[in-house]
């Protein structure tokens, strides 16, 4: 059952009723869907909007990194730039600047992390979802030394 004067249900403009998930899509030309991200973690750095999923798509694929996840911390300049944050695999290593060169290979360079943040493991959800608001109250503050703007 659906009540669909719940609230997150909006009239669209051609009078069907649709449902606000927060997901962001896109549609291709043979009308499949494809989810790309949530709009909660999109980050917005000066006035671009960066993709925190295919970042994490990007990084993930290295084979040291078990898990990560790329949230937007703030940023005096830029308003926000993502932050990554890393979960190695036990007896693998990476570095910081091996992350940041293969994601630099795949996106557009105003798109990389401005830094990399190794944990021993990422805070998760009771249905062991990575918890990015824990992530963002974590690092609010800066405490990962955001880079001297120019």
């Amino acid at each position: 059952f659906v009540d669909l004067e719940a609230d997150g249900f909006v009239d669209g403009p051609d009078g069907r009723r649709w449902l606000r998930t927060g997901d962001i899509a896109t549609v291709s030309p043979i009308g499949q869907v494809h989810l790309v991200d949530r709009a909660k973690d999109l980050i917005k750095s000066g006035g671009e909007w960066i993709s925190s999923v295919r970042l994490e798509q990007i990084i993930d694929g290295h084979p040291a990194v078990a898990a990560s996840a790329v949230i937007a911390v703030p940023h005096p300049k830029w308003d926000e730039r993502p932050l990554a944050i890393i979960e190695l695999r036990t007896g693998r290593e990476a570095s910081a600047d091996e992350l940041l060169e293969r994601t630099r290979q795949r996106v557009a360079s105003w798109q990389v992390p401005d830094a990399v943040v190794f944990v021993d493991a990422l805070p998760r959800n009771s249905l062991g979802k990575i918890d990015k608001r824990a992530l963002r109250e974590r690092y609010a503050g800066g405490q990962w030394a955001p880079p001297k703007t120019k």
